[in-house]
């Protein structure tokens, strides 16, 4: 399979005129096989969700809407070439079967068959893959549902303890080791005010020649409230004691699976 797509687009061959045999008298057609292929029952009524189409059943067609006619039907098919070989028969032999079927039973019918193609390592069942191939309407506003869901879930701020890092809106931040540091000094003491001397002691070593003093301290703070965004209220300034870190709707903290962190207050 690929990424492009084929259609098998040739009329179904025509039997000669003759009355159109009713689904319920018709003989059982065959496959290429000598199988018989059995009559379908009715299909439950489906619908268009970003429209009025309606397909239904032949029984309830024509009393549901008054100004909706049925012109047709599709049967949406899940099934790869190497199962199909496992069964002994191949895709072309069923389209081909099924329209032979349809020509005994309908020789009016026009007929269009698409063959649905998608990558190989495509998730999820053959049915469903084939339906969103095709564009079939409901797979589609289900699939656009559940990629708007997903981005709404990932909107805010996660600060992953775990893997060291911090996503925002769904990108990973550009932190620095010492910033990321920093904010999860705060986070894991979450609610609670360090003063500027704690953070300094705690986060460089005496002899380190790069190591702030408290007032160079607002320095980096500053610094990692800019890679946060629209979200740097998080880290809150006391105002003559120091920082603190304040959790809302949008920030989530992910601590990992092992216990917590001995740091933690």
């Amino acid at each position: 399979m690929s990424n492009t797509s084929a259609l098998l687009d040739r009329p179904a061959a025509r039997p000669s005129a003759r009355p159109a045999a009713r689904p319920s008298t018709a003989p059982s057609a065959a496959d290429a096989g000598g199988r018989p292929v059995r009559h379908l029952r009715p299909l439950p009524q489906l619908v268009d969700p970003r429209s009025d189409a309606v397909a239904e059943p032949a029984d309830a067609a024509s009393s549901s809407k008054p100004n909706v006619a049925p012109r047709g039907f599709a049967l949406y098919v899940g099934l790869d070439e190497l199962k199909a070989a496992a069964d002994g028969v191949s895709l072309p032999v069923l389209v081909d079967a099924l329209r032979r079927t349809l020509a005994e039973l309908a020789p009016s019918a026009e007929t269009y068959a698409a063959v649905a193609l998608a990558p190989q390592q495509t998730g999820g069942r053959d049915v469903d893959v084939v339906r969103l191939a095709l564009h079939e309407p409901g797979a589609v506003a289900r699939t656009k549902a559940a990629a708007e869901e997903q981005a709404e879930a990932a909107k805010g701020v996660v600060v992953d303890i775990s893997r060291k890092r911090v996503v925002i809106d769904g990108e990973s931040a550009a932190l620095t080791f010492k910033e990321f540091e920093l904010l999860q000094y705060l986070v894991l003491r979450e609610g609670r005010t360090i003063e500027r001397a704690e953070l300094v002691a705690s986060l460089w070593d005496a002899s380190d020649e790069d190591a702030p003093g408290e007032r160079t301290i607002d320095v980096h703070v500053r610094r990692l409230r800019s890679k946060l965004g629209a979200f740097q209220d998080i880290v809150r300034t006391v105002r003559g004691v120091g920082y603190r870190f304040d959790r809302h709707a949008d920030v989530s903290v992910r601590y990992g699976a092992g216990a917590p962190s001995p740091d933690r207050f």
